[in-house]
């Protein structure tokens, strides 16, 4: 390995004197078979892409925040390490002790420095709260880090659909209107779960709370920023024009660091509720992480991975996963166009409610948009195009239907996602007819995470004893 850039030494050893103030962050290409070229529409361009003149990134670490569209990208992630023979930094069960901070012994197999001979790890992208510190006990601090967020209106709706029966304050309340209409009087800071129920992005992304203030009574909205920054949205698949939205950002978020080398100054120096405070933990995020896909511009955010990490096309297309029924997918909740004014009363309360993963929000989409003018919007388009063609053909190839169903139907365990919450979680079942080949990559692109994790779990750790299979019931994804 190289020598390391003012990034990767940033990572490597501010956390580390930051941590002492704060505590909490001590805490050749292949491309799918055959099988796509040979669906392609005769009317169609060609799907192959081109070879990218870098080497293939294969050291990763995928922050995968909870009801953002993780689970998708965590499933491209299986297939690639499965189908390269990379190795997982692997949980013992499906979690990385979730809600706790990361803790690099959780790690299946995992020796300390100078604990023995050890294989390298390839990928970390399980469930974590994420601490910087403990992760490079497990991963070089040169792999590639990425995560997503999601717009903390639709998040809410989705949270609050699929905790409801593991968040107290969700719990407590009968609807999401009701909780947003009076979130303090359903919420109780450390409570059972609750972290699911306010901030759900940041605490996943481990940065520090401010403490709690009082709001006055049936007011949850903090002052709003006298000049709110403008944030630039082109709804995904909308074309070339874009609308200028005021998206009553509750502080004004820093633009992206460029300059790794500038001092970031310490949080302690800071007023924890302070919009400084957050200007610093968005600027401590842009050090660590090379890339932040946005859910709602999901295809587009998958292309900019591909570009990041030297990976064909192929390698992100995928099927969507841990998705619940009557959800629409892929479509931007950023614009209030076309909703009614009792949903946009309920958008504007929960990014209200959940302020800090609003900053995050319009940050990253911020940045997003950055690295796309960067790469071309015009070149973006035609490669979704690209993207969505093959997700369409492997679909109608590979699924009864061609498309998702609902889980009562799907008899085979190995398909069936795990139901939690109280939407139905969908699933795929596999056409009968196809050829080995194609069985097992239609496989690949239809196991749920679970399952794919324990397929992983038994390829690293063969068992040394034949054993009859116990069944125990998996944790939340």
């Amino acid at each position: 390995m190289g020598p390391l850039s003012p990034a990767r030494t940033l990572r490597l050893w501010g956390p580390r004197s930051l941590g002492v103030a704060l505590g909490v962050f001590m805490t050749i290409v292949p491309t799918l078979p055959q099988l796509l070229l040979d669906l392609r529409q005769p009317s169609a361009p060609s799907l192959r892409p081109a070879l990218p003149s870098c080497p293939p990134r294969q050291r990763l670490v995928f922050l995968k925040t909870h009801k953002s569209g993780s689970s998708s990208v965590l499933s491209l992630l299986h297939r690639y390490g499965d189908r390269h023979g990379l190795r997982f930094a692997l949980p013992a069960r499906y979690q990385f002790g979730y809600p706790k901070l990361f803790q690099a012994s959780r790690v299946k197999g995992y020796r300390p420095q100078g604990g023995g001979t050890q294989l390298p790890f390839h990928i970390l992208c399980h469930h974590m709260r994420f601490n910087l510190k403990e992760v490079l006990q497990v991963m070089p601090s040169d792999s590639f880090f990425f995560s997503i967020v999601r717009d903390p209106a639709a998040l809410a709706r989705s949270a609050f659909s699929y905790y409801k029966s593991t968040s107290s304050a969700f719990h407590k309340s009968p609807s999401l209107a009701a909780f947003l209409a009076n979130p303090r009087g359903f919420y109780r800071p450390g409570a059972r779960g609750d972290h699911y129920a306010r901030n759900l992005l940041w605490f996943d992304f481990g940065l520090p709370f401010p403490p709690e203030k009082r709001a006055k009574r049936g007011n949850i909205h903090p002052p709003r920023d006298p000049n709110p920054p403008q944030l630039q949205v082109l709804p995904s698949g909308a074309g070339p024009r874009a609308q200028t939205l005021n998206p009553n950002a509750l502080i004004h978020p820093v633009s992206t660091v460029t300059d790794h080398r500038s001092q970031i100054s310490s949080p302690a120096s800071f007023d924890l509720g302070s919009s400084s405070f957050i200007q610093w933990g968005l600027a401590w995020l842009d050090s660590v992480f090379d890339l932040v896909m946005v859910a709602e511009y999901f295809d587009e955010s998958l292309v900019l991975l591909a570009d990041a990490l030297c990976w064909g096309l192929d390698d992100v297309v995928g099927f969507m996963h841990n998705a619940q029924a009557g959800r629409k997918q892929g479509l931007s909740t950023v614009s209030n166009s076309g909703l009614t004014a009792e949903d946009r009363q309920l958008t504007a309360r929960a990014r209200a409610w959940n302020n800090l993963d609003w900053a995050l929000y319009v940050h990253f989409n911020r940045s997003l948009w950055a690295r796309i003018e960067k790469y071309g919007q015009g070149r973006l388009q035609k490669a979704v195009a690209e993207l969505r063609a093959r997700r369409e053909a492997l679909a109608k190839h590979c699924l009864v239907g061609g498309e998702a169903s609902d889980p009562k139907y799907i008899t085979d365990r190995r398909f069936r996602p795990f139901q939690f919450g109280s939407a139905k979680v969908l699933g795929y079942i596999l056409r009968s007819g196809l050829s080995p080949q194609d069985q097992e990559e239609c496989e690949r692109l239809a196991t749920p995470e679970l399952q794919y994790k324990d397929k992983l779990d038994a390829k690293q750790f063969p068992p040394t004893v034949s054993l009859p299979l116990k069944t125990s019931r998996p944790l939340s994804p």
